[in-house]
């Protein structure tokens, strides 16, 4: 039996755009993937330790949020008192949750820090390079590559801590 793809999906659109596109339509996806995993679920849920480490879904989200702002405006269109953080200290936290975060609150947030990155992004080249306070030089080709890593890595864990919560499982 023939599986078919479905077209809409932002990857199979850009199947035959230009590398700009391409590389974008595969970030959003990732991005969208980890935000259908906290679709239905209580605060609860989404904040509940299903493995060793401290990493929950909201947590997942939480993070990424981070990651977002660091990589995008604090390194591409850096405003004062913006730092790039580096820190043991700033990755734990940026998993931490604080008693009053909610699924609501923390989805506006990615998606906010999403469109920023989105406007801060199409503003310049992907050759543009940009100093980094820990690998030296970076284009925004490897930013957006990197992006697609590493949001595409922790959208596979929330994945498996969605299924592990209530059996839900798949991208879509």
């Amino acid at each position: 039996m023939e599986q078919t793809i479905d077209p809409t999906l932002g990857p199979v659109l850009a199947r035959t755009g230009d590398e700009r596109a391409v590389l974008t339509s595969f970030l959003d996806f990732h991005r969208a993937v980890l935000l259908r995993k906290l679709r239905g679920l209580a605060d609860a849920d989404a904040r509940r330790r299903l493995v060793p480490s401290a990493t929950t879904l909201a947590g997942l989200v939480k993070h990424l949020t981070l990651v977002e702002r660091n990589w995008f405006p604090t390194l591409l269109a850096p405003e004062p008192g913006d730092v790039y953080l580096t820190s043991d200290e700033d990755a734990v936290a940026s998993f931490t949750l604080g008693d009053q975060e909610t699924i609501v609150g923390i989805t506006e947030a990615y998606e906010r820090a999403c469109a920023r990155s989105r406007e801060v992004a199409a503003s310049v080249d992907l050759d543009h390079v940009v100093p980094h306070p820990q690998l030296g030089e970076v284009s925004v080709r490897w930013i957006l590559v990197h992006m697609i890593e590493e949001t595409a890595r922790h959208a596979g864990h929330a994945d498996i801590l969605r299924e592990l919560t209530d059996g839900e499982a798949g991208a879509l």
